[in-house]
């Protein structure tokens, strides 16, 4: 097992799972939330296509969670809005 984190929690993850489907088995729904109405959002497609799971991954913005694998140490954020501050609203 592997071990990240999620919004300051420890996550434990099976070496080659993605970042959404461990997020998933830990029973998290969502980790983004919305730019106009600040709705919540996980996984959703879960193939890369609706970009509905988007998340903070190690700083990184608008990474696709469904596609990312997790990686030891990797700190994971809720995403809120575009991931910019200067573009939140």
């Amino acid at each position: 097992m592997i071990t990240f984190s999620f919004d300051g929690k420890h996550i434990e993850a099976e070496p080659g799972q993605t970042v959404g489907a461990a997020l998933i088995a830990a029973g998290h729904r969502s980790w983004r939330l919305t730019r106009k109405d600040g709705k919540a959002r996980g996984i959703f497609c879960g193939i890369g296509v609706c970009f509905d799971c988007l998340a903070t991954i190690s700083g990184g913005p608008n990474q696709r969670a469904c596609l990312t694998e997790v990686r030891p140490g990797d700190v994971v954020e809720t995403q809120e809005g575009a991931g910019h501050g200067d573009l939140a609203c």
